[in-house]
């Protein structure tokens, strides 16, 4: 499965896709010059069980990493994978 990126001053969109096929994307928007809140998460049904949503939130955590930035999760999944994952409240907010 690939983790693409797509970014722009205001806002971004994470799709992870499978042999062509969109799988889920994620959704944020800029909150600042080195925050973005995580405003959707969808995994399509086809794909559900599959982890899909957790690749796309870890993808933007090690975006998060890699450039400094903080991350606050509004969406109920992205903030559920938080709450619950110790080892990324590095890039919270």
């Amino acid at each position: 499965m690939e983790i693409t990126q797509e970014n722009n001053s205001k806002n971004g969109i994470f799709k992870a896709i499978e042999n062509d096929t969109i799988a889920g994307e994620m959704t944020y928007v800029w909150a600042g010059e080195n925050k973005f809140i995580i405003d959707h998460t969808e995994v399509f049904p086809e794909f559900e069980g599959k982890g899909v949503g957790k690749k796309l939130v870890m993808a933007a955590v090690e975006y998060a990493r890699a450039n400094g930035f903080k991350i606050l999760p509004l969406c109920p999944f992205a903030k559920a994978l938080f709450e619950r994952t110790p080892e990324i409240q590095d890039v919270r907010f």
